[in-house]
């Protein structure tokens, strides 16, 4: 019971601290359930609980997957930015006539996690 109490004061919280974490996911890992089924009865997204599970077990983040892009080419001349939209909310604008070893090189950099 003091388990679902703790719980119901980090539900409504945008933000978690990690001590607020680790006792939803020990709720979670303690309840037997699916982690969905655990996210629904606590008006929870199961992502995010297992986001939290994967840091503070101490396991490495999932990778990134790229897919495969085909560009088309334009008949009219003109030239216009292409935007990639990543997973991160993070946006990469080329403009037209960008290196592509340059942009190979900012992707590694985005794909890494390093800052810039």
């Amino acid at each position: 019971m003091a388990r679902e109490t703790g719980i119901a004061a980090v539900v409504g919280r945008r933000y978690w601290r990690e001590a607020e974490a680790r006792v939803v996911v020990e709720a979670w890992r303690a309840s037997g359930e699916s982690r969905a089924g655990f996210a629904r009865r606590h008006g929870l997204g199961a992502p995010r609980i297992a986001w939290w599970a994967r840091r503070v077990e101490g396991r490495p983040p999932a990778p990134v997957h790229f897919h495969p892009v085909r560009l088309a080419t334009r008949d009219d001349g003109g030239g216009a930015a292409i935007e990639v939209h990543l997973v991160g909310g993070h946006r990469v604008r080329v403009p037209p006539g960008f290196p592509a070893a340059d942009l190979r090189r900012v992707l590694a950099v985005l794909e890494a996690g390093t800052p810039c």
